[in-house]
């Protein structure tokens, strides 16, 4: 099925192909149509299925059969929870937009840097502002934009936005819209709290659930209309049995003795990227870490040299788990596991994406074989567990271990101190 045939301007339609887009995916073939047609649109599809271009192409389109006034006034909001994926989403309306007869102004804003260019940026006002919210309101409040004009909102990552540290920026971005906007909401996951947001904040929605997952909620049955699943990405799974303080030594081991030439490494904290990274280092392979605690440029130069394969092995936080986007990246690891189901589905979606394969290898322990279970179970899939030799576990789960565990999360500090006194301890 050819662009065209969505309904698609043939300005837009020879702008794709001037980026290379030859035909659309299943999720644009089910979001574009409707968004088109002003409906407001909630979509659900895997990682790497061509969600940006789904949203982005009717902002475009929307913008263009518009008139503009002069100060620019931003009439497309496009909200996102991470650096990472501003970037990414920008650099694709950017894109887009430069094959345009009509001139576009599309400007990320971020948090982590200085705010004194992006103002600068906004003095002559944006069309489409893709922001992190909490940027996005600083701004707001130094008069640098305004957003009463916003005619179309986009929330991508909407699960994301929803967890603590976006809502409440959240809801207060949505109170500066107008109350009469189309708006699209994407993401690769439904949680609960996302399905109460689009019934408070959609009107009478196309449903464009693409989603291989099983974890659909059953407030939200998808209508017969809804297009079939889309193919599960093409990534392999595999769960290898290792004592914690081995990890190092057997990611080392499988990088060599696998040949892995670039691989994305989860771990749990900012402390351990950079522990796990120097060991690399140490041991022989390129390496380096990647968190919060560093400066937006500094971020951007070790994404840019792992891209650029000028390191093999990048170790990230979370933070790494929506927004990037290395083409043909073959592995990756959790080091640590996810703290949740939905987490686990975005880092291993780092792989695997736009028909390419990948391989998403996790350490499990005898302490996190219950975690890994519950992942299991929300995933639907039994993932067998396999041993390296040089690298068996001294320690295996106990049959309380192997089915207990909590529920999306480990326990907290606080969590283990009750649990001690309630023990007498």
């Amino acid at each position: 099925m050819p662009f065209a045939s969505l309904g698609l301007a043939p300005a837009l339609v020879q702008a794709l192909q001037a980026c290379g887009y030859t035909e659309p995916t299943p999720i644009q073939t089910a979001a574009i149509p409707p968004a088109l047609k002003g409906r407001d649109v909630l979509s659900r599809s895997p990682t790497g299925s061509g969600k940006t271009a789904a949203f982005a192409l009717p902002v475009l389109q929307k913008l263009l059969r518009s008139k503009r006034p002069w100060p620019r006034r931003t009439q497309a909001l496009v909200l996102v929870p991470t650096r990472e994926l501003a970037q990414q989403v920008g650099e694709a309306l950017q894109d887009l937009a430069r094959g345009l007869p009509e001139m576009l102004e599309v400007a990320v804003v971020y948090g982590g840097v200085s705010i004194n260019p992006q103002m600068m940026g906004l003095r002559g006002g944006a069309d489409i502002v893709v922001a992190t919210p909490g940027r996005l309101l600083d701004l707001v409040d130094h008069n640098a934009l305004q957003l009463d004009q916003v005619a179309m909102l986009v929330l991508d990552e909407a699960d994301r936005l929803l967890e603590p540290g976006f809502a409440d920026e959240l809801k207060a971005v949505l109170a500066l819209l107008p109350p009469k906007r189309q708006t699209l909401m994407l993401s690769a996951t439904f949680a609960p709290a996302v399905q109460a947001l689009a019934d408070s904040l959609l009107h009478r929605p196309v449903l464009a659930d693409l989603s291989p997952l099983l974890d659909k909620p059953e407030a939200a049955p998808a209508p017969s209309s809804t297009p079939a699943p889309a193919p599960a990405p093409d990534i392999l799974q595999r769960a290898i049995e290792v004592d914690a303080p081995q990890r190092t030594q057997l990611l080392r081991h499988l990088i060599q003795t696998e040949g892995w030439k670039q691989v994305l490494v989860f771990v749990a904290t900012r402390h351990a990227s950079d522990q796990v990274s120097d060991k690399l280092v140490r041991l022989g392979i390129p390496a380096t870490a990647l968190h919060g605690d560093m400066s937006q440029g500094t971020r951007s130069d070790r994404l840019r040299a792992f891209r650029e394969r000028q390191v093999q092995v990048l170790l990230a936080t979370d933070l790494a788990a929506r927004g990037i986007d290395v083409v043909g990246l073959p592995v990756v690891v959790n080091f640590d596991l996810p703290r949740s189901a939905d987490d686990h589905t975005h880092r291993i979606g780092r792989t695997g994406r736009a028909g390419s394969t990948g391989l998403a290898v996790s350490f499990v322990s005898a302490d996190t074989e219950a975690h890994f279970r519950l992942i299991e179970k929300r995933q639907g899939q039994r993932v067998p567990r396999e041993q390296v030799p040089g690298f068996e576990p001294t320690t295996v789960a106990t049959a309380e271990q192997a089915v207990g565990g909590v529920k999306g999360k480990r326990p907290s500090k606080k969590d283990k101190l009750r649990a001690a006194l309630a023990r007498g301890g």
